[in-house]
């Protein structure tokens, strides 16, 4: 069996490769080797360069990944690709080759995760601590054949271990997901997980929470972000050490936890659920003919609103929704500007009030019972879900007009009134963001 063992060194955010190393190895002696510095065709960062010593003066007359292209193919066929940590060298190497309009195909084995099957017991699994720990020379740390040279050493000590061959046989298993999961996530932590609505943690060395999903199905959207290609991504899954997670048994009540444990934990890769929302307030008004106007604007404009929504589009899909409901105007309900009378593409059950075709006390007594059934109609509701098994139901709880929390039901348990579901709730804080993720649910109710 013929295998490459491979390192590469990049400009970092953009992930462009600045170095290549390959040696080509048949389990006894290394046959080939290919080694170059390459022209990333962008600005190598300063930080980069104090890390490897690479800058942009190094590389100026280096080839262009184009100009090795065929080299690193020609190396590479038919052998099995080997790299410490081989997801990210692969997926550099084959962003390179996807730029130029070619796919790049190969086995893949990982030294971090072998070594951790083979040589168990490593304070530290990293290519540094773990050739010091068993005396491999490392010269040129940080540089790609370095790298790739100490990579290939360690990599014939995993082969001479007494069970290699049934190790590496499970590895190169087109079923197994070993060259798929993160270098320092033992198979067993991903192979617990369930293929169930819930929320799942992320945590790196020290049992931070470093990120918190929500998944309908945990194991499926976990593994979605083993293959995904984005810097964001890769960064987040080689710290990844260890997977908690949380069975919520629907999208919902998963929405609910995800943003509670967000709020509690503020793992730093899940930014943009920190930003802050917008929201909208509709309110009411009377104009110089003693119409009653349905309008919107921004929430801290409206002092008293009937309701708060978190996007111009809801807020018009509701004022459809009231428009239809009660036989309002669409013109006064700024669903149409500037016309004389309404003409809604959707909404065709205006009585006239813009055609002076009713009275106004009519038209407004309407309005009044929009109003009325935007603030009282739903300020206590229990909504129903699904448990996370067969014999259990959820709910998510609102009274008043504020979300107190969820809960999980045993089937046989006698509910006669909401007030007999307090035993079973799990309290959780009101905000915007939560509003927003009941707002589209309760609309149906």
């Amino acid at each position: 069996m013929i295998y490459t063992i491979i390192d590469v060194e990049t400009t970092g955010q953009s992930n462009r490769m600045t170095e290549i190393s390959i040696f080509k190895f048949n389990g006894d002696t290394v046959i080939d080797e290919f080694t170059s510095l390459i022209n990333p065709e962008t600005y190598i960062p300063q930080h980069i360069t104090a890390l490897t010593g690479i800058d942009d003066h190094m590389v100026a007359d280096a080839p262009r990944f184009a100009e090795v292209a065929d080299d690193i193919i020609n190396i590479t066929e038919g052998a099995i690709f080997v790299a410490h940590n081989v997801n990210f060298d692969y997926k550099v190497i084959s962003g390179e080759f996807s730029r130029i309009g070619l796919e790049f195909n190969r086995k893949k084995l990982c030294t971090v995760r072998l070594s951790r099957r083979l040589l168990p017991g490593h304070r530290s699994y990293s290519l540094g601590k773990l050739c010091s720990a068993l005396e491999i020379n490392l010269v040129g740390r940080h540089r790609a054949r370095g790298d790739a040279e100490a990579t290939t050493i360690l990599f014939e000590l995993l082969l001479q271990q007494p069970e290699a061959s049934d190790v590496f046989k499970e590895f190169l298993n087109k079923n197994s997901k070993e060259a798929t999961l993160p270098p320092n996530l033992p198979k067993e932590t991903f192979e617990a997980l369930p293929d169930t609505a819930g929320i799942y943690y992320f945590k790196d060395k020290k049992g931070i929470v470093i990120y918190v999903g929500k998944a309908i199905n945990i194991k499926k959207r976990v593994l979605s972000h083993f293959y995904s290609k984005t810097k964001k991504a890769q960064d987040m899954v080689r710290e990844t050490r260890d997977i908690d997670f949380e069975s919520s048994g629907s999208e919902l009540i998963a929405l609910l936890m995800e943003d509670a444990a967000i709020k509690h934990h503020f793992p730093r890769y899940n930014k943009v659920a920190k930003r802050t929302i917008q929201s909208f307030a509709i309110f009411s008004y009377e104009d110089r003919k003693g119409i009653l106007h349905l309008a919107s604007n921004k929430s801290r404009l409206v002092p008293n609103p009937i309701v708060t929504l978190f996007s111009i589009r809801e807020v018009r899909a509701y004022l459809e929704k009231m428009c239809e409901k009660h036989n309002l105007c669409p013109k006064y309900c700024h669903l149409q500007e500037s016309v004389s009378e309404c003409s809604h593409f959707n909404i065709k059950n205006c009585k006239g009030i813009c055609k002076d075709e009713e009275t106004v006390e009519d038209y407004n007594n309407r309005v009044l019972e929009a109003i009325h059934d935007m603030s009282d109609q739903k300020s206590d509701i229990i909504v129903r879900e699904k448990g996370r098994h067969d014999n259990e139901e959820a709910f998510v709880m609102v009274k008043n007009g504020d979300y107190l929390g969820y809960g999980f039901v045993d089937k046989e348990e006698t509910i006669n009134h909401i007030d007999d579901l307090d035993t079973f709730l799990i309290p959780q804080k009101n905000n915007m963001d939560i509003q927003k993720i009941l707002r589209s649910r309760l609309l149906d109710l």
